[in-house]
């Protein structure tokens, strides 16, 4: 028996899904999870559905997965662990002047977040790297070992290392590390030249702060859940999620916990990724709506977008990472009205507890408590008739915004679901038409336990036409990680001129404006091969190290591109093989299609600057499931029911036809208006659109 399992741990619900490869049979199951021990509701949930699947144990697992919000949360909640800093002369204070600007340019009482690292464990060493990697002043060892001796007796637990232009020169760096060791033993150490070997100091800093004030948490968690996995049998490596949306294994994710910052939402899109590829559909926009927020993300030709970072709570992070854009919009988002009296929704959530009115905890009318209202939610039950609904207690929480609003119950309720569908699809719009993509042009693909719900009014405001509902989209992020591949990525910051007689800029550590010299003749194809054959070697080191195969292998590479004066990059595909005076032209050509697309312009004759190189590595997992999950016996012959639903299109209420999923054959046809009801989320199918369900046993909806 070869079974293999995907566990996405959230904050209420944890989701597992266990694939057995002789039976060709996926199973999916949920159970509570345990915030102050997110291991215990991972292995009892893996043990239960293990015993509940017809046999087998932990020996059984060839493969385990697990996304985890510890690190986000850590950082969002600032409960990292107590860190050191040692940098260059001169720059102790970068990490709080960062970029000088504002959080909110208006708002001169906005406050910026505090130093991961309080300014007296931010200590200083005399060194100097020149930008083009030759020595200005050495270290001083004797220095640096008073130093770290400092850090030891303040009672730091990690220690990162951020020195100007590490990038370029690692050594000094190197010898920190060694002398951290023999100094202070036990001690987390975190390299900036190994976390981000990448220029602009103050982003390269702030990201490996966040490093080292992640590490000793996360090791300590990824510990104690392999022990315990290992006590209860397990025998396989066991991998967990990055923000690049591949997975690494518990060693790699120690040493690099920055990079798991987006490990939850990721695997959700890759999830969605497959399921539409296989299905027919490889250009989507995934949409996973949640109790709280919403995550978006586009997808084209089959591959989800990339992002080199993003800012968390005002703090700088840059690693590879798909490219997700949240808005404060879920079921349990709050409705109120404003200072003038306009009705808003979010970001202000209900949480779990005491969550939407419905719950019988709290009296806030939420988005959940708007669609019972209208009755397009079950007005009864959820979770299958696991947790029941109170309809009258959403009555009152939106009639008292009714009140004040001089409107119906149900008009009010209307409104709140036009206000956050209006919220998600500014969200939407922010990765596609900002970004230069047109959403008609794309599938939407809802998933979570609200997405289905909202799918069709927020594709009808987007002007899309096709909708795919996955058969289990509660549990899209645990499949996730069943379909995803063992994925690391390298770079390395080297400025030069793309194409013959292009002289370079001069570009420093900190941005296109500090001075860096000039790069001399002409750069090469031969430049431009060097650095890919570096990080080319590195990728192949992984690949080693990782145990992967070598059919199973696979790289992709990269170059930030922009023109010379520019101060930002846009990311461009290089082709693979080896590096040619053709390959060249076809990049520069990519880079001004890309960037028109962007900005609605291109300069071909203006010189161009390669900034960034970067290799993604992979390997590519074997047995993916290709079952559809099983989430109960399926009815057979089952009738729908009828419920009156709220649908302004029609003028009021009219009565619906409210299927069950589970009973929906493929080639099965639904005309709207309907609902699409399962244990885990409700679909909702508008009037004038039609619904099939494909041979995969997906929900396709048309418009």
């Amino acid at each position: 028996m070869a079974l293999r399992i995907g566990v996405d741990t959230g904050g209420t619900f944890t989701d597992i899904c266990l694939y057995d490869t002789e039976r060709n049979e996926l199973r999916v199951f949920k159970v509570s999870s345990t915030p102050e021990d997110p291991g215990k509701a991972i292995i009892d949930g893996v043990a239960e559905l293990l015993r509940t699947a017809g046999g087998g144990g932990f020996g059984d697992i060839s493969y385990f997965a697990h996304g985890t919000t510890v690190g986000t949360n850590a950082l969002l909640t600032e409960t990292g662990a107590r860190t050191g800093l040692l940098t260059t002369r001169g720059f102790r204070d970068l990490l709080e002047l960062a970029r000088g600007r504002r959080p909110r340019l208006y708002d001169l009482q906005a406050d910026k977040p505090a130093p991961l690292v309080p300014r007296d464990l931010r200590l200083e060493v005399t060194e100097r790297v020149r930008h083009d990697g030759t020595v200005r002043t050495p270290l001083d060892e004797d220095e640096v070992r008073e130093q770290i001796r400092r850090l030891r007796e303040q009672g730091v637990e990690a220690v990162a290392v951020c020195l100007l232009y590490s990038y370029v020169l690692p050594d000094h760096e190197r010898h920190l590390a060694r002398w951290i060791e023999e100094e202070f033993p036990g001690a987390y150490v975190s390299l900036s030249s190994e976390v981000l070997p990448e220029f602009r100091e103050y982003e390269r800093l702030s990201t490996v702060v966040a490093n080292a004030y992640l590490g000793p948490k996360v090791s300590g968690y990824l510990a104690r859940l392999r022990e315990g996995l290992g006590r209860k049998g397990l025998a396989t490596q066991p991998y967990v999620t990055q923000s690049n949306g591949g997975v690494v294994s518990f060693a790699e994710a120690e040493k690099y916990p920055v990079r798991m910052v987006l490990s939850g939402p990721s695997t959700g899109v890759v999830g969605a990724a497959r399921l539409a590829t296989a299905a027919g559909h490889p250009d989507l926009i995934t949409f996973d709506m949640g109790g709280t927020s919403t995550d978006v993300s586009l997808v084209r030709d089959g591959t989800p977008r990339t992002s080199s970072g993003l800012d968390l709570d005002g703090r700088a992070i840059r690693t590879a990472m798909l490219d997700i854009h949240t808005v404060g919009a879920g079921g349990g988002s709050v409705a109120r009205l404003d200072s003038g009296g306009l009705l808003k929704v979010g970001p202000k959530s209900a949480g779990a507890f005491p969550g939407p009115a419905c719950y019988g905890h709290g009296d806030l009318p939420t988005v959940t408590d708007a669609n019972v209202v209208l009755q397009v939610l079950n007005p009864e039950y959820f979770l299958g008739g696991r947790m029941k609904i109170d309809r009258e207690a959403s009555r009152r929480a939106v009639g008292t915004l009714a009140a004040e609003l001089g409107l119906s119950v149900e008009d009010t309720a209307q409104g709140i679901i036009r206000v956050v569908t209006a919220n998600m699809a500014r969200a939407i719009r922010v990765i596609s038409v900002q970004r230069g993509h047109d959403p008609r042009d794309y599938v939407m693909v809802p998933f979570g336990g609200a997405g289905p719900l909202h799918a069709s009014r927020l594709a009808a405001e987007l002007g899309m036409k096709t909708i795919l509902v996955p058969e289990s989209p509660g549990a899209l992020s645990a499949l996730g990680l069943l379909l995803t591949d063992v994925r690391s990525d390298f770079s390395r910051t080297a400025v030069m001129p793309l194409a013959s007689g292009m002289a370079t800029a001069s570009v420093g550590d900190a941005g296109a404006d500090s001075s860096a010299g000039d790069a001399g003749a002409d750069s090469s194809v031969g430049d431009v091969a060097a650095v890919f054959a570096e990080l080319d070697a590195q990728a192949e080191r992984w690949f080693e190290s990782s145990d992967i195969d070598e059919p199973a292998r696979g790289t992709r590479r990269q170059v930030d591109l922009r023109y010379a004066g520019q101060n930002h990059e846009l990311t461009i595909d290089f082709p693979a093989g080896q590096v040619t005076a053709e390959s060249v032209v076809t990049v520069l050509d990519d880079f001004a299609a890309a960037h028109e697309r962007a900005y609605g312009y291109a300069n071909p004759g203006n010189p161009v600057q390669a900034v960034t190189f970067r290799v993604q590595a992979w390997g590519e997992i074997d047995a993916r499931p290709s079952s559809s999950p099983v989430v109960g016996a399926r009815p057979e012959g089952e009738q729908p029911r009828k419920r009156a639903v709220y649908l302004p299109e029609l003028g009021g209420f009219h009565e619906c036809l409210v299927h069950d999923r589970a009973a929906l054959a493929p080639g099965t046809v639904i005309e709207g208006p309907a609902i699409v009801e399962q244990m885990d989320t409700t679909t909702l199918v508008l009037p004038g659109s039609t619904a099939k369900v494909d041979a995969q046993r997906n929900l396709v909806i048309h418009l």
